[in-house]
């Protein structure tokens, strides 16, 4: 097995954290942009990738993977090496998966209808319960400081780093003490400067 990825990949968009996760595992990948403004993620090259239109996905040994906790999981598994994944057996296993999972499970879901200006469903059928709820939840855990799961860093503090860093900037989550550290402490670090220059340059390419 090898470990080089196919990396499915549009600036300003969600994926900008895998790449950000990328570069913090020193991971060896070959980038394939896709243009949104152009529509590319629904023609029939990308779909043949991704039937679902979206980034990120990944491809590795003939294998792909979307959906973006999923890509996590792996790839920090992949390069285990790196040290931003707990192995199974260490106890912070679980919280580590719960955190990854809760974004894309519960954040996303209530972002979208916040963004939106929608209703939550019927708690008995909502998917996160309540705005409330989830950024209750994510405030009392990141309170703990100074990571997600305590002093240690791992690949899912760059998802939610990245996140959260996106929704402050759009309004779309308050920027409270807890959440304006908490990015400030993840966005600084070099792999994440190195991504977001690279995005920079990516906006470039495709506007050229």
């Amino acid at each position: 097995m090898t470990h080089k990825i196919d990396f499915y990949h549009a600036p300003n968009s969600r994926s900008g954290s895998t790449l950000a996760l990328l570069e913090e595992l020193g991971a060896d990948y070959a980038l394939h942009l896709v243009n949104f403004k152009r529509g590319e993620q629904r023609q029939s090259a990308y779909r043949a990738i991704n039937p679902m239109c979206k980034v990120p996905a990944i491809l590795h040994d003939g294998v792909l993977v979307t959906e973006q906790p999923a890509v996590f999981m792996y790839l920090a598994d992949l390069y285990a090496e790196a040290g931003l994944t707990p192995a199974i057996g260490d106890p912070l296993r679980g919280a580590y998966l719960r955190w990854l999972v809760f974004y894309g499970s519960c954040f996303e879901p209530a972002l979208v209808d916040r963004s939106l200006k929608r209703d939550p469903a019927p708690p008995s059928t909502s998917p996160y319960g309540t705005w409330e709820d989830v950024m209750n939840t994510l405030q009392t855990q990141l309170a703990k400081g100074p990571y997600l799961i305590g002093d240690r860093f791992t690949a899912a503090d760059v998802l939610w780093g990245g996140a959260l860093h996106w929704a402050t900037m759009f309004k779309l989550v308050p920027e409270t003490p807890e959440f304006r550290a908490y990015i400030e402490r993840v966005i600084a670090r070099p792999a994440m400067q190195r991504a977001a220059a690279k995005d920079a340059e990516f906006l470039t390419q495709l506007a050229a």
